[in-house]
């Protein structure tokens, strides 16, 4: 292997360890917790080190909203589309975001934190965590659309409406376990969704 190769595979390397750092750091103090000071002392580095794989401060937080994103989509989307489409489809999608919010109650949320951090606030930052987080809205939408022409919701639920109530179970776990720490939430957010399915579904097709 040329010494160039050798530069490149080991430069990877670094920015890859950076990265994951970063994300440590921005799920537990925030995205604008992130700044490359803090990252360099983190990481045994300098300043002009970390700019070396970064150009700026909001290029390392746009490439550690992109991981947390991908981490998400290996986790919980594309486990989920092993299942059947349908009711069986869905149920795993949640069920596989549950399982991440267990993870996430000791390191937090980016989606969540991020929307706190830039709710109001225009820029690159907001306009790439606001279509992540509608593209896994609308996966949700799509696989609430197929368990309606599956038949094991009724025809006439709305797939929106649907997803809006699983997305409040979430953030009320989200909310409960992590800044309440109140116990047996996870469980309750299980219950509320099997009673939302229970609510929406096809009883004609069940029995």
């Amino acid at each position: 292997m040329s010494n160039s190769i050798k530069t490149m595979r080991k430069g990877e390397l670094t920015r890859a360890a950076i990265l994951e750092a970063a994300l440590q750091v921005a799920s537990r103090d925030g995205l604008e917790g992130l700044t490359i000071g803090l990252l360099a002392d983190q990481m045994h580095m300098s300043k002009s080190g970390v700019f070396a794989h970064f150009g700026s401060r909001e290029d390392l937080q746009l490439e550690v909203i992109k991981l947390y994103h991908a981490n998400f989509e290996q986790e919980v989307f594309y486990p989920s589309l092993q299942q059947h489409r349908g009711l069986p489809r869905l149920e795993a999608m949640f069920s596989f975001w549950v399982k991440r919010v267990l993870v996430e109650i000791a390191s937090g949320c980016i989606y969540i934190s991020g929307a706190v951090e830039y709710d109001d606030r225009p820029g690159e930052l907001r306009e790439q965590l606001s279509t992540m987080v509608t593209t896994w809205q609308q996966a949700l939408q799509r696989a609430a659309v197929q368990a309606i022409e599956c038949g094991d919701l009724k025809a006439d639920t709305d797939p929106k409406q649907l997803v809006f109530e699983m997305y409040g179970l979430i953030l009320a776990l989200h909310h409960d376990a992590r800044f309440l720490k109140i116990p047996g939430s996870f469980e309750r957010a299980q219950i509320g969704f099997k009673r939302l399915i229970a609510d929406y579904g096809n009883t004609a097709k069940q029995s």
